[in-house]
């Protein structure tokens, strides 16, 4: 892509309409609408004012952009307005860039993807089937999962935890460059729930579910199924239960770090408990206000770890400066590196 692409995207990222930004740089918006479809190139003083308004480098703003975004599912649960919505995709979109510029400085990094794996959903009980098959793909067995973004970093997935200044957004998924599964999730909420986000969208990735289901239900099912399997299900609370303790929830949360909520829904969706018995835990839920913040210890948010692995040991290697490096996280280094 060219200059005006460029352009555009610094510009949706940070939310100015092209009247804003034609003020801060002394221009108008005629202007600004010409360069962002390259039918002008400005001149160097309004470029230099561009970029400070833009808060990027020139540099940047005349660098090709190389990555292509699929069409962006957004979580259907997400109520943002459209200009959150771009804010979000450029901001991604750099994000990504800055990720795969980065890898390219490696030629030993394996590569995975979701693509691989393909599992069709004729009825919703398929998905767990699904789960458990690509838990043994991964070699996850059925044990708890420690880290659920490592494990999808690991597994040719790129994950961001975005700011949680959009506070209508829940997640996002899109494709870049065609091959790449790129998952959004939203930062600085309870890890329970991000984890749950999280196995979500990846029942999206890897299920190829049939034009008679409910989508959103079925990748539901998937993320329970995923994070905690019917064995283990059965193994934990048996196969038929009258009452589930709150006591007994509160411990199956910190074990498998999967939401008191989703472990009702989990027990109602294996038969364990009947329907009505799982309505009048979420009726009660409710009156206690427990849907917003549950009882117990809360489990702690992940993070995105690869990226900074990466840059980090780049940095080490003196395949690029400080200065390089600090531009690639877009935050300042704080640490030393240990030289012996």
């Amino acid at each position: 892509m060219v200059f005006g692409d460029r352009l555009k995207m610094a510009r949706k990222m940070i939310g100015l309409s092209q009247q804003k930004l034609g003020e801060l740089a002394g221009v108008s918006k005629m202007s600004i609408s010409k360069y962002e479809r390259d039918l002008s190139i400005p001149k160097s003083k309004v470029l230099i004012k561009l970029s400070k308004a833009l808060d990027v480098s020139i540099e940047y703003l005349l660098r090709p952009i190389e990555v292509s975004f699929s069409e962006p599912e957004f979580r259907k649960h997400s109520r943002l307005t459209k200009k959150n919505e771009e804010k979000i995709i450029q901001k991604t979109h750099d994000w990504v860039e800055r990720y795969l510029q980065v890898e390219s400085l490696f030629n030993d990094i394996k590569k995975y993807s979701p693509a691989e794996y393909r599992f069709k959903v004729a009825k919703i009980e398929d998905v767990e089937d699904a789960a458990e098959k690509l838990r043994k793909k991964w070699n996850l067995g059925f044990d708890p999962i420690d880290n659920m973004m490592e494990i999808l970093e690991n597994n040719g997935v790129m994950v961001w935890s975005i700011d949680d200044e959009f506070n209508k957004f829940d997640a996002l998924i899109l494709w870049a460059n065609k091959t790449i599964p790129v998952i959004v999730v939203k930062d600085g909420i309870p890890g329970d729930r991000q984890r749950y986000d999280l196995a979500h969208e990846l029942g999206h990735l890897v299920l190829d579910i049939d034009n008679t289901l409910d989508n959103e239900k079925v990748a539901h099912r998937f993320a329970g199924a995923f994070l905690v399997p019917k064995p283990k299900v059965y193994e934990e609370i048996g196969r038929h239960r009258n009452n589930l303790s709150i006591k007994e929830l509160i411990l199956l949360k910190q074990k498998y770090g999967m939401s008191i909520q989703a472990w009702i829904y989990r027990a109602g969706d294996l038969g364990i408990i009947s329907k009505s018995k799982m309505q009048n835990y979420f009726i009660e839920i409710r009156k206690r206000n427990w849907h917003k913040n549950e009882p117990g210890p809360s489990i702690q948010p992940e993070h995105p770890i690869q990226m900074k692995q990466l840059v980090h040991r780049a940095l080490a290697e003196n395949v690029i400066s400080r200065s390089r490096a600090q531009e690639l996280l877009q935050s300042d280094l704080t640490d030393t590196i240990l030289e012996i």
